[in-house]
């Protein structure tokens, strides 16, 4: 099939040229929103992707348009050939981005910057110690304090990624919007979402407007400034100013921001995704093991996406519970 054929192009015309992979379903941190208080049954080892695996079929979405890939988890880093993948898919000419949690980053700063990934997601819902503990379970609250701070040194373009629940962390909000003031990064407040085994209700979700009027509380209208979005960006954007950084709001919940998407999800067992929210997935692994062409595969699931959140396009589907137990904790889609 020739790139011609516009195969991640949908039905509504959005083209992804965005592809988001999962190395794998494990992380060293056991935040309840993404994983569940019991685990999750983790897929056997056979059945995950292969750097080779993982290298060849994203070969195959750049042929087809992909500029830029995000490498995600559980947590990248915990995958022990990271530094080969990484070092693959370097060789693709694309644009290459990471989600972490930064706890074991320092390790593998060399790598990073050897394969130009320059753009670096910080996962990060706290910035007290002890609530850390509480919220991960792990001690690990000053090894990624530390970590971000290298991270801004060594000149890494740095965006810390806070989930909000109300009664959690909703009363850190000023906090993080004030720790741009002295650090270039990017905040982004990221509404709390439905996922398999994370006991979301609506009434835990801390809003774009709920968001905003707390920073209006202590910053006047002409301190905070609106800034331009880019293209296919998920957040509306601000900064305080006078600050170095900024900060956003993802308001997947309130505000979907669905008919920009570009994005596709690789999951780390080799299912594709087309949307965060979908029952559905596309196993593209099996059948690149059994040397069919995945194209036609690929073709059909961008084909098949809805307009909106996986056609949960009302308040009321979005939070029917039956919704949520169909689809995978966060951990085992990638964030």
């Amino acid at each position: 099939m020739s790139k011609t054929s516009n195969i991640l192009v949908d039905s509504m015309g959005r083209n992804h040229n965005y592809l988001r992979i999962s190395l794998t379903e494990k992380c060293n941190l056991r935040c309840t929103y993404c994983m569940p208080e019991q685990g999750v049954p983790l897929t056997p080892s056979a059945q995950l992707m292969t750097a080779d695996e993982i290298y060849q079929i994203a070969k195959i979405f750049v042929r087809h348009g992909v500029t830029k890939i995000r490498l995600t988890g559980g947590e990248p880093l915990v995958r022990k050939d990271f530094k080969e993948i990484v070092e693959k898919l370097a060789t693709l000419g694309t644009s290459m981005a990471l989600t972490t949690n930064a706890v074991l980053i320092d390790r593998f700063l060399p790598n990073l910057k050897a394969a130009s990934i320059q753009k670096i997601n910080v996962s990060l819902d706290t910035l007290r110690s002890e609530r850390f503990q509480k919220i991960t379970l792990k001690a690990t609250f000053e090894a990624v304090q530390q970590n971000i701070d290298r991270l801004l040194q060594e000149g890494f373009e740095l965006k810390l990624n806070v989930v909000l629940l109300k009664g959690v962390n909703d009363d850190e909000i000023i906090d993080f919007i004030k720790l741009t003031k002295s650090k270039p990064l990017s905040v982004r407040f990221i509404e709390f979402m439905p996922f398999d085994g994370n006991r979301w209700d609506r009434s835990r979700t801390v809003s774009l407007e709920e968001i905003l009027a707390c920073a209006t509380e202590v910053f006047t209208t002409d301190e905070i400034h609106r800034l331009e979005n880019v293209p296919n960006d998920t957040s509306k954007n601000f900064s305080i100013r006078g600050y170095q950084g900024d900060f956003g709001v993802i308001s997947t919940v309130t505000n979907p921001f669905c008919d920009s998407c570009n994005r596709l999800r690789l999951t780390a067992n080799g299912r594709l995704r087309n949307c965060l929210f979908s029952e559905q997935e596309s196993d593209l692994l099996t059948a690149y093991r059994n040397g069919q062409p995945i194209d036609p595969i690929i073709q059909k699931a961008v084909r098949l996406k809805f307009a909106v959140r996986a056609g949960l396009d009302t308040p009321q589907k979005f939070e029917d519970p039956a919704h949520h137990r169909k689809n995978r904790s966060m951990i085992t889609i990638g964030g």
